[in-house]
């Protein structure tokens, strides 16, 4: 870490950032739109049914009612859940034949949900 980059030594006395250093982190923030967007990510995660729908995709395509079968909830939930996880950009779809299959939109969801996994098993 280059030496201007370091937190500054402070006693517990003086807890407060001086106005330069608050401006600094306030200007670093990303713009609201993004910070509702992860949010918006963040709570699609908070769902566990659609962790199982996230998980049993995790190493391989299936077809709605082979999620079905694997999580224990009917079709026209899992079309629900796999609804709110297309709009969200973490599974994609693609037919073959009369049926669709579904898969993690890419590495990026597979990388979250084993980061998540391995933290929650720390």
């Amino acid at each position: 870490m280059a030496e201007s980059e370091k937190t500054p030594e402070r006693s517990p006395e003086s807890a407060q950032l001086d106005e330069a250093a608050i401006r600094r982190l306030q200007d670093d923030l990303p713009d609201d739109e993004v910070l509702y967007d992860l949010a918006e990510l963040f709570r699609v995660f908070g769902d566990s049914t659609r962790i199982k729908i996230l998980y049993a995709l995790f190493e391989s395509k299936l077809c709605v009612n082979d999620i079905a079968q694997v999580v224990g909830i009917s079709q026209s939930a899992v079309s629900h859940q796999l609804r709110l996880l297309k709009t969200s950009k973490l599974v994609k779809f693609r037919r073959e034949g009369k049926a669709m299959y579904y898969s993690l939109d890419d590495d990026h969801v597979r990388s979250m949900i084993a980061l998540g996994m391995e933290h929650t098993e720390e």
